[in-house]
């Protein structure tokens, strides 16, 4: 199943390109959101090997995001980005549902 309401760009599936190359047997990196962390929900960058049943497929440029069902509901119409900035390179979703963010914009609330 394909996912357009989330987006990838292309820092972003370059840059899982990049680290899928390196892992042996994984093809797939794997975002989620789960509760917890400092404004209530809290995003988690996994790597897996297959796509379960409910997973959601998002593609680009060879790059193979997977998302489950239920944390799909908070990331619809959502973009993950790949960003090297001073204090370091790291990935980042920019959600449109998110109220609050806390500073190392891991963590969200709704």
């Amino acid at each position: 199943m394909t996912a357009p309401d989330v987006t990838l760009t292309a820092s972003a599936a370059k840059r899982i390109n990049a680290i899928l190359a390196k892992q042996d047997g994984v093809d797939y990196l794997r975002v989620s959101v789960e509760g917890g962390g400092c404004s209530g929900f809290s995003y988690k960058f996994d790597f897996d090997t297959a796509a379960k049943e409910d997973d959601l497929v998002i593609e680009r440029d060879n790059a193979k995001v997977l998302i489950d069902e239920m944390s799909m509901e908070f990331l619809k119409g959502s973009e993950i980005d790949f960003t090297t900035e001073l204090i370091g390179a790291a990935f980042k979703i920019n959600n449109p549902n998110a109220t609050a963010a806390c500073g190392c914009g891991t963590s969200f609330s709704i």
